[in-house]
């Protein structure tokens, strides 16, 4: 369990510094063992940080960026998730858990209609544990070709229902970026 020394703080990548920036990089090319690309990073920049720090030094992150996601004939403001990690030596010691406790405080001050993420298979625990639910429709992707599903990413999509009415069994499209779309 985290103890008392261990920092949380949120703040906007417009007012993270060059040294926490690169920080928050090396954090992600560690936790993700090199498999976090320039797309990944440039996903996780442009929104809302949680930084959990431990004397001085970062130990966990995420951050919260804003997309479109299209379900049952309207688009939705989503609070979407990413780069959730935490350094090795801390992991399960609900440093993540703070680091999502700080975000969703984030997604629910109203500017956004539903929180989503693309779900790692040993972060599930964590998020369900949290009450995000499984997105069991299918998921498609809005690319400048139309709109292309994205079947290897279905059953891997959670929200948090916020202020819209989703159907979960529905098909569900985000905003096309590149690199891993979802």
């Amino acid at each position: 369990m985290m103890d008392g020394m261990t920092d949380i703080r949120t703040a906007h990548t417009s007012d993270l510094t060059g040294k926490e920036l690169t920080a928050i990089r090396a954090l992600m090319d560690d936790a993700f063992e090199g498999d976090f690309s320039d797309d990944d990073w440039d996903h996780t920049v442009g929104g809302m940080h949680a930084l959990a720090r431990e004397d001085g030094e970062l130990i966990g992150h995420g951050s919260l960026v804003q997309r479109r996601l299209l379900h049952g004939g309207r688009a939705l403001r989503a609070g979407y998730v990413e780069a959730v990690a935490v350094r090795a030596d801390r992991r399960r010691q609900g440093v993540a858990s703070a680091v999502m406790e700080a975000l969703e405080r984030v997604l629910r001050d109203g500017a956004y209609e539903v929180g989503a993420l693309g779900a790692a298979d040993e972060a599930v625990p964590l998020y369900e544990g949290r009450g995000w639910q499984r997105w069991r429709g299918p998921s498609s992707v809005v690319s400048p070709q139309g709109l292309q599903r994205t079947e290897e990413e279905d059953g891997c999509i959670y929200v948090l229902p916020l202020s819209a009415a989703l159907d979960l069994d529905g098909a569900l499209a985000c905003d096309w970026r590149p690199g891993d779309v979802w």
